[in-house]
């Protein structure tokens, strides 16, 4: 984790946006309360990691898959197994997609709460 930490540090000096959201079931999983926990450091480095109950997120109209977005330009789809293997990542090039990911991000980040507030809000304590 260092190696990632380092490279956040340095690319944020340079000017480079890292965020994003995650949206998690409540009552927490042990998984999402260790993201939690690593956010934490990745927020320290320069990232800013927010968070959204998915009750929240389907409320406003999110939509129930993950995806990463670079640059505001490039879609990524990530696709999971019934077990929520990852399977990978579809790169989707379709302008009028990207652009309704790019809503789906803004809102989504609208209404995200930033990492230490939503760990008092759950009561993690001192995660």
């Amino acid at each position: 984790m260092q190696s990632w930490l380092d490279m956040l540090r340095e690319a944020t000096a340079k000017g480079r946006r890292f965020a994003r959201v995650r949206v998690v079931t409540s009552p927490l999983t042990d998984y999402s309360r260790f993201g939690v926990w690593c956010a934490q450091f990745t927020n320290g480095a320069g990232e800013d990691i927010r968070y959204l109950t998915r009750d929240k997120a389907e409320a406003v109209g999110l939509p129930n898959h993950d995806y990463w977005l670079f640059d505001s330009r490039k879609l990524v789809r990530m696709h999971f197994d019934d077990n929520d293997a990852f399977l990978g990542g579809e790169v989707v090039e379709d302008p009028a997609e990207i652009v309704k990911h790019n809503y789906w991000r803004d809102a989504a980040w609208h209404h995200a709460v930033r990492r230490d507030d939503f760990a008092a809000e759950q009561d993690l304590g001192r995660l």
